[in-house]
């Protein structure tokens, strides 16, 4: 007889616009201090998709000094994105730029509306989504944590919504868990939560809340040792999976006993 652990260890694939993708952990190329210890930090964490902002980096693959060059798309699903991009008019230029450039169909949209914040402007980021869209681009959209930004942006035709869990590079963790699990809850589309995530209990805490995925850069690339934080996000983006499968026990207001009473009176 198969047991309820055994039954339930399987997860499912995550798949997003039809691509699936071995690890719920997506990372950046940003910021590391060697692209040697970038790609040790990738491998560590197991991630499958990687993404690069097609805005500052060298797209000449041939150029070892280039990111490019050490990211081999055979074992990678590299994931342009448009970081650095203020308007939907040069977010949408990047994204063709990046497809020309040889990357694939997916972009992950970032239209950036405040400089000191590097908050989302929304009706930049919708405008752009629009777009892209509709010339076939697979769009993973970067927004706010608000409801209904989500959901006009999945009925912009998004193929994943992007959600913040707190500002790009803050490393402040998840600051708004209800809104996050509102709008996975309220969403068809998968949910990937990005940006402010600062260490493996973050990390975990964002997986707790259902989300179908993760994506983080300064986290890796700014910790002491990016190995063995990379390491330490693996598992903790699995662990918080896993224990979200689980189902965790109610929050309760008084103690109960964790041992059953034997029924025998003293």
């Amino acid at each position: 007889m198969t047991s309820i652990l055994e039954g339930t260890a399987i997860d499912q694939p995550l798949v997003i616009g039809g691509q699936t993708f071995r690890s719920r952990l997506f990372v950046g190329t940003g910021k590391y201090r060697s692209n040697a210890k970038m790609v040790a930090a990738i491998e560590a964490s197991g991630a499958h998709c990687v993404t690069v902002a097609v805005r500052r980096v060298d797209l000449d693959r041939t150029k070892e000094a280039g990111i490019l060059h050490h990211l081999d798309p055979s074992r990678f699903f590299l994931l342009a994105n448009t970081a650095g991009c203020y308007s939907a008019e040069d977010a949408v230029r990047y994204a063709r730029l990046a497809r020309e450039a040889g990357f694939n169909d997916f972009v992950k949209l970032e239209v950036i509306g405040d400089q000191e914040t590097l908050l989302p402007d929304v009706d930049g980021l919708l405008q752009a989504a629009r777009i892209l869209v509709a010339e076939g681009f697979k769009v993973l959209a970067y927004t706010n944590d608000d409801l209904i930004t989500a959901l006009r942006l999945e009925e912009a035709g998004c193929a994943a919504v992007m959600p913040l869990a707190s500002p790009i590079g803050s490393g402040l963790g998840l600051l708004n868990p209800y809104s996050i699990r509102t709008i996975k809850r309220r969403l068809r589309v998968p949910v990937i939560v990005d940006a402010g995530v600062g260490t493996a209990s973050d990390a975990c805490l964002v997986m707790e809340q259902g989300v179908d995925g993760i994506l983080m850069n300064t986290a890796l690339a700014e910790a002491g040792d990016p190995v063995a934080m990379a390491t330490a996000m693996r598992q903790a983006t699995e662990a918080g999976r896993q224990a979200w499968r689980a189902g965790r026990m109610p929050r309760r207001e008084i103690a109960a006993p964790s041992s059953p009473s034997s029924g025998m009176v003293s």
